[in-house]
């Protein structure tokens, strides 16, 4: 007999996994001796009511062994000789794109302008150190895209658009831990991606596939409203420009490649203009968090740091938290010279003292009204605005301009040193005066509402830091439900985050593996 069970546990009883059977029998009924065997499928944290509990599911078996769960072991052939298909951009989208064109039996050849993960490391102290943007290798491009280095969260509800299971086992399979496979919230960790982005690398590379670095895509190639293939060239300049042939491409840049949304409308390729989200990351010491969500001064040995998830309504716009990341850091993301962005990350034990989140509000037309000359680049135009500004208010060397909650809700400039986890240091600004006034003032709306809900949550000892304004893509380029296919371009492949069709690591994963099957129909039937 199989059965499936609830257990509801003490932080401290589900800690000790050596005695699940004993939990197990008596919850059943039945002796150790008559389980037969039990595999934990979820584990959750409810702190809904005073005292935290944790909720795990497992299934039993009584007297017969447990099935196999669901395989989604790879089937990887090498593809040297293979037809190629193009694939811009190296990051979840990209990476899950290739291992399943090969395999499909197709050969992925990659172009990613950012270095390999190891190489990248070294640009990301200057940014840190120095204030210095390599416009090429940054935290939002190299091998990895955005999300080597943005916390690696796994959360999703997009169930929809694939199979989230399959994604967390490659993840698994290439390195990372077994609880992303039941934590109800799963987290790899900044420490731990490298090493499992450099294994997918390897075995994509072991299979024939190719991954070019430091290469930028120039020119998308097309005649009459079909895909003949590519140009590239190496971001030192060092070469003239190549072609590449092939009857498809994924083209998948991320949110932040402003210079390929540029070069599509130049091209006369399809865009469109999108609405997004902007505003600030906020700050906290953790362990606030901790006593507001579990209700008590310490969490102690058996609980994880506290995480949030917050949204409400101000002057008719959306403000809600964003990328929440518990025991975190926050870091400088901007991607070229002259702009100031921020993002979060947590290593994997979710260690360092603070707290942080997007806190962020819903942008669209109306706000993108004096950037409409420049037609579907408008919202881009917009949100590159607010990065420039923010980084003269900031001082230059990507210092971040801050102030305190309270004091940003009652107009109030804050005094004294500002304790942050940003790396750069901040300056003391009236935020106000920086951020476009609409969002300046749901913002200030929505985080007295938060106050509400979370209490001791507005509070001077958090931190507001400026901006964050890479949410999602100022730009959507639009494709057809079915074939995932461009809507006017028969062979390109719009995808992911920087197309506007994902949002995080789980469903950008899942879009590159819908596109590279994509790919596959379109080839067989057409070529």
């Amino acid at each position: 007999m199989i059965k499936q069970i609830e257990l509801v546990l003490q932080p401290e009883e589900a800690a000790r996994e050596s005695d699940y059977k004993i939990y197990i029998s008596r919850f059943l009924g039945v002796g150790e001796s008559d389980i037969t065997s039990f595999r934990l499928s979820k584990r959750s944290i409810d702190a809904r009511s005073r005292q935290v509990k944790f909720r795990l599911f497992f299934d039993v078996a009584l007297g017969e062994s447990l099935p196999a769960g669901e395989s989604f072991v790879r089937q990887y052939t090498n593809v040297s000789n293979a037809k190629p298909v193009i694939i811009i951009g190296f990051g979840p989208a990209g990476m899950f794109a290739a291992l399943r064109l090969i395999e499909s039996g197709f050969k992925p050849i990659v172009i990613e302008r950012g270095k390999d993960v190891r190489s990248r490391r070294r640009d990301l102290a200057a940014i840190n150190k120095q204030g210095f943007v390599n416009e090429d290798s940054n935290y939002c491009f190299g091998e990895g895209g955005a999300g080597t280095y943005s916390d690696g969260k796994l959360y999703t509800r997009s169930g929809k658009r694939g199979n989230i299971q399959r994604v967390l086992h490659t993840f698994h399979e290439f390195g990372a831990s077994e609880n992303i496979l039941i934590d109800a919230h799963p987290h790899i960790g900044t420490n731990k991606l490298p090493g499992i982005v450099t294994a997918m690398r390897e075995q994509i590379e072991s299979c024939g596939g190719e991954i070019h670095f430091n290469t930028r895509l120039e020119e998308i190639i097309y005649d009459h409203h079909k895909i003949k293939g590519v140009k590239i060239k190496s971001v030192d300049g060092s070469n003239n420009a190549i072609s590449l042939n092939a009857e498809a491409v994924i083209l998948a840049t991320g949110h932040s490649a402003r210079d390929i949304f540029r070069m599509l409308h130049e091209q006369k390729i399809l865009i469109e203009a999108k609405d997004f989200a902007l505003g600030v990351r906020i700050e906290h010491p953790q362990n606030i968090i901790d006593r507001v969500q579990y209700h008590c001064n310490d969490r102690g040995a058996y609980l994880p740091p506290a995480a949030y998830s917050l949204t409400t309504q101000a002057f008719d716009r959306g403000v809600y938290s964003f990328c929440m990341c518990p025991g975190g850091i926050i870091a400088p993301a901007s991607t070229a010279p002259g702009e100031l962005v921020v993002n979060g990350w947590s290593p994997s034990r979710r260690n360092n003292p603070f707290a942080n989140s997007g806190m962020v509000v819903s942008v669209g037309t109306k706000d993108f009204e004096p950037f409409k000359k420049s037609g579907p680049l408008a919202a881009m135009e917009y949100q590159a605005s607010v990065e420039k500004a923010c980084y003269i208010a900031g001082g230059g060397e990507l210092k971040a301009p801050a102030q305190r909650v309270v004091d940003f809700c009652e107009g109030k400039a804050s005094k004294g040193i500002i304790e942050t986890s940003y790396l750069p240091g901040v300056s003391n600004v009236m935020l106000a005066e920086v951020l476009p006034s609409a969002v300046a003032q749901a913002l200030r709306q929505g985080l007295k509402d938060f106050g509400k809900k979370m209490q001791g949550y507005y509070t001077n000892e958090a931190v507001l830091i400026g901006t964050e304004s890479r949410t999602s893509s100022p730009v959507r380029i639009p494709r057809d439900k079915e074939t995932c296919m461009h809507s006017e371009v028969a062979g390109l492949f719009p995808c992911a985050e920087g197309a506007g069709y994902a949002g995080g690591i789980v469903s950008a994963a899942m879009d590159g593996e819908r596109c590279a099957e994509a790919v596959v129909l379109y080839i067989e039937k057409n070529f």
